[in-house]
């Protein structure tokens, strides 16, 4: 039975831990901790494709970091925005945005062949993720171009999005995701930000825990909604990133709960 198989009361099994990686850009680097040094606390890596972060050396670099920890590799393709981090909704038609993805999911699968591996996932980046996850039109010119292109490979998206309702009718494996550092609000959608303040990791894990444990999380508004999904995600660039998946880890695992990637047997 999958960890998340129903909302409360869920029984001990595993979880995918996910985090976006590789986001740095040349010299410049994103973020107060090393990728090499992430890497053993995660389960599957969201590995940045060149347009809101990331460069060919780096990609090379982080799909190897990957492979040789065992990670699941997955493209993170984000909006044309590389002084946004892709956090910023860049205007274009969707067959301008959706070529952009492909352009940057192609890039990112050929680095994984380099060393003889396969492009496990697809994750959207950013402002990217959530215009997807609220614009019918541009989530299906997405899930079509997966279906032909990768139709083994995941879609990374949240519960009650319309990414998860076109890629179920398409009959696309999708994973949905929860973050451990990003606040909620009532509907079950992040709440967005620009700009990351440091957690605490005690407070974090403890909401993880009690998510994976319950299927609840508390919203800003101090109400707790149901919430399901497959893959707990955190990012590189918040604050402290690495004391806080180390702690989530410790306690996910003293929870009984295994870390591991999703495989088909274990999707909703």
């Amino acid at each position: 039975m999958s960890l998340h198989s129903r909302r409360n009361g869920v029984e001990r099994g595993f979880v995918d831990i996910n985090c976006d990686l590789g986001e740095s850009f040349g010299r410049w680097r994103a973020g107060d901790a090393d990728d090499a040094d992430l890497m053993p606390l995660i389960s599957s890596a969201n590995i940045a494709a060149g347009f809101h972060a990331g460069d060919p050396n780096l990609m090379d670099r982080t799909v190897k970091l990957a492979v040789d920890h065992g990670v699941g590799i997955g493209a993170h393709p984000g909006y044309r925005d590389l002084q946004g981090f892709g956090r910023r909704t860049i205007a274009g038609t969707t067959p301008e945005i959706i070529n952009d993805v492909i352009y940057q999911v192609g890039a990112l699968r050929e680095f994984a062949r380099r060393h003889g591996a396969v492009l496990r996932h697809v994750k959207p980046h950013g402002a990217l993720y959530m215009e997807m996850a609220i614009n019918s039109d541009l989530s299906q010119f997405f899930v079509q171009f997966m279906r032909k292109a990768a139709p083994n490979a995941f879609i990374y998206c949240m519960a009650g999005s319309e990414t998860e309702r076109l890629a179920r009718e398409a009959g696309h494996p999708i994973v949905r995701e929860f973050y451990a550092d990003r606040d909620y609000d009532e509907s079950g959608s992040i709440v967005f930000t620009r700009d990351q303040i440091r957690l605490d990791p005690a407070f974090v894990s403890e909401k993880v825990l009690r998510a994976c444990k319950e299927g609840r999380v508390r919203a800003v508004t101090g109400r707790d909604i149901n919430i399901e999904f497959e893959s707990i995600c955190f990012h590189s660039d918040t604050p402290g990133c690495f004391e806080l998946a180390s702690r989530m880890r410790e306690v996910l695992v003293a929870g009984g709960i295994r870390i591991a990637p999703v495989s088909e047997s274990t999707t909703p």
